[in-house]
């Protein structure tokens, strides 16, 4: 594999065909050298199998790291009994009757089932994981709740919370050479297809991993489309609050 630099870093696609589309326009006008995706490619929006064809035909990156998020896991295994809402079951079931056989078949063979993967770039121990290390799927990284010891890794990437963060927390350790300390990266992208941080543009990062600069992107898309395909086959909530982002 040649030398990485450049990485994309998506999650929370949630069947939003067209913020998916904007976000892999986006990345063409950058020189991007790989791509992690952190789960939850499915669900809540209309197009979870038009989202599963465009990125297995449209990325043309080396795909480093490909997650189950909670949704995979619950459809995959048709477990519903942890959504916190009916609405959410009612959306997890819709999507569970809709996805086709290709597309199952991709989640379950193409993407790691155990919501979490542990690889290197550029020397530095990476860890994915959709939720955290408590909980890999339903329990989300935030940075005044890490949700596990994280202590042998030098970044984390995240998602599940669908608020965008990056931050870093030191931990002790006998290096007098660091003044005793390991600094551990953590990045949460936000959420491609569905953001709740009052804004709407699908979101995703780009990070340079020489430098561990991070570019936190904010793509305009067209939301009046993306709902557009909402037929009241679940529940409204999910059409409105692509307009706000919440």
């Amino acid at each position: 594999m040649k030398e990485m630099r450049n990485i994309a870093i998506l999650s929370d696609l949630h069947g939003n065909l067209q913020a998916v589309e904007a976000v892999i326009h986006d990345m063409d006008c950058f020189k991007v050298d790989g791509v992690i995706l952190l789960g939850d490619i499915i669900d809540y929006g209309m197009q979870s199998n038009e989202v599963v064809g465009y990125l297995r035909e449209n990325v043309r990156r080396p795909i480093l790291c490909n997650i189950w998020g909670n949704h995979e896991r619950a459809i995959m295994l048709e477990d519903f009994t942890r959504f916190s809402s009916p609405r959410g079951v009612s959306s997890a079931m819709h999507t569970s009757k809709m996805l086709g056989d290709g597309e199952r078949a991709y989640l379950r063979n193409e993407v790691e089932n155990a919501g979490m993967l542990e690889f290197e770039l550029d020397g530095r121990r990476c860890l994915s994981v959709h939720g955290s290390l408590d909980d890999h799927y339903w329990k989300p990284i935030s940075p005044d709740n890490v949700r596990g010891d994280y202590e042998r890794y030098d970044i984390v990437f995240s998602g599940h919370s669908h608020y965008s963060h990056i931050f870093t927390k030191f931990y002790d350790r006998d290096d007098p050479e660091m003044r005793n300390k390991h600094a551990v990266f953590f990045i949460n992208p936000g959420s491609v297809g569905q953001p709740r941080n009052h804004h709407p543009e699908a979101q995703y990062a780009i990070m340079d991993i020489q430098t561990m600069s991070v570019n936190m992107r904010c793509v305009p898309y067209d939301i009046e489309k993306a709902q557009s395909y909402f037929d009241g086959s679940v529940d409204g909530f999910y059409k409105d609050r692509l307009t706000k982002g919440i």
